[in-house]
């Protein structure tokens, strides 16, 4: 058994409650470790350490800053096997996509904004003589770092990296269901070199940990990743604060396939996009728009090559879904596909749980799920279920694709398979989502800026985009008058 603890101060510390809550192997269903659930107390003091370690973290010179922030990279690179193999035995996702994508992503977001602040430049203006204005970034102090148990590494990292490269201390709760490589990150940060309490690292519930860290008036920025409901609860908690707010909430993406579209390069991406990590992404082409004229072409190669997709031990290579992350989730998936029926919906594949070995039958698998004939004003075509389930629909004309993609309270990504360039631009620039792929899914540049539009999210984060949320900006205007 596993014992987990906090990470305060550059110490690990068990939380002042005594109180712990069970994590289990999503793979197995085994009890195999015991995380923090904690309260104010701890909150309180982790924001205090990063209080104190504040003043002189944010005069560490760029430089200083960036060789951490390196190091940090560095290390998760050598250690990349055995944050893998605890990613998988966490969340249940694949080891070979935790140590292919999942691993060299959370240390590149470290390089990245490593390399983004020593490259950083000023701007000034002249007023015809008059006086000079340039801008500069300063810190901002303590920042509440929320990430979720998708995707724990990347977007724990995706948050930290250029909150600490803009010389600011951190409060982390990662997700409790997956604490695993947060809590190793610990010594990663400490071998790296990062000084004492400028991240901290607090493991417990939302409306404990998550709702002190939110409203202390010590911590003066949030940044979010989950779902939509948890957000509204955040952006209401912080606003009386006037905190700096960035939230990534949940997705309910349209995957639209035009008639003229590369049906085999169509269905090959729209496979990942409905099923990897087994949906939890909310990034997830989970509603599917095939045009009438190709339906049946489309419809009947995806059902096979999804029907031909290896459910199973995360672990085995050849795995492609692992399960789903819990035992509650995995329920509510489950009452979400009884709904369709309910609703008149064909589950046309899936819809159950696979029959595996005596290792993972108590696992929490789900089969791939596609269902068709609901309805536009479905309330599974319009809400998130974050699991290997997909709604697919025909459309006739261009306009409904883009209308039905449209009437949705989401507005996080899109996908749009054409050959018409002219078509291309002109539907991204009518999707109602804050980003849109063409001929592909999930291509992520750190450069761009990431984020959603209505129930999928307030700002934006990425490039120069996090160094302005992770910062305050202020002008300074020098008279040049005699």
């Amino acid at each position: 058994m596993i014992k987990i603890q906090n990470f305060i101060g550059g110490e690990y510390q068990d939380p002042k409650n005594g109180r712990f809550l069970p994590v289990y192997n999503p793979a197995t269903g085994e009890h195999y470790a015991d995380c923090p659930d904690s309260d104010a107390m701890d909150v309180v003091q982790a924001i205090q350490a990063g209080s104190q370690a504040f003043k002189a973290w944010s005069k560490t010179p760029v430089a200083k800053r960036a060789q951490i922030l390196n190091k940090i990279a560095d290390l998760m690179d050598e250690r990349a096997e055995e944050l893998a193999a605890a990613e998988t035995m966490d969340q249940g996702k694949p080891k070979w996509l935790s140590l292919k994508a999942e691993i060299p992503r959370a240390a590149s977001n470290f390089r990245f904004f490593a390399a983004k602040i020593l490259t950083e430049e000023n701007k000034s203006s002249t007023m015809d003589d008059q006086a000079i204005n340039y801008a500069i970034r300063q810190p901002i102090g303590v920042c509440g770092l929320i990430s979720p148990w998708n995707l724990p590494l990347v977007l724990f990292t995706w948050k930290l990296a250029p909150c600490l490269a803009m010389g600011n201390t951190a409060v982390c709760k990662p997700s409790e269901v997956t604490p695993m490589t947060a809590y190793l990150m610990g010594n990663i940060l400490n071998d790296a070199g990062l000084p004492k309490g400028v991240c901290n690292i607090i493991f417990g519930r939302g409306p404990e940990a998550g709702e002190t860290l939110v409203s202390h008036p010590g911590v003066p920025l949030i940044s979010f990743t989950g779902g939509t409901k948890t957000g509204l609860a955040i952006q209401n908690a912080a606003a009386p604060h006037y905190k700096k707010v960035s939230l990534e909430l949940g997705g309910k993406n349209a995957n639209i396939i035009f008639k003229d579209a590369d049906i085999k390069k169509a269905v090959e991406i729209s496979l990942r996009a409905s099923f990897q990590n087994s949906g939890q992404i909310c990034l997830c082409g989970s509603r599917l728009m095939v045009q009438q004229d190709i339906y049946e072409e489309f419809m009947t190669e995806f059902k096979k090559q999804a029907s031909d997709l290896k459910v199973g031990d995360p672990t085995e290579d050849n795995t492609f879904m692992g399960p789903v992350v819990s035992k509650e989730h995995k329920e509510k998936i489950m009452a979400a596909i009884e709904q369709a029926k309910k609703e008149n919906g064909k589950i046309t594949l899936g819809g159950g749980e696979p029959q595996l070995s005596e290792k993972n039958k108590n696992g929490y698998f789900i089969e791939p799920t596609i269902i068709e004939d609901l309805t536009n004003c479905s309330e599974l075509w319009q809400e998130e279920i974050f699991g290997p389930v997909v709604t697919v629909m025909p459309f006739k004309y261009p306009a409904d694709a883009v209308k039905w993609a449209n009437t949705s309270p989401y507005g996080l990504s899109c996908s749009i398979f054409t050959k018409d360039i002219k078509r291309a631009h002109k539907v991204a620039a009518e999707i109602e989502a804050g980003t849109v792929w063409v001929n592909t899914w999930m291509k992520r540049d750190l450069r761009v800026p990431f984020g959603g539009m209505k129930g999928s999210g307030v700002g934006r984060e990425g490039g120069d985009n996090s160094l302005n949320f992770y910062s305050e900006t202020k002008n300074i205007c020098i008279s040049l008058e005699k």
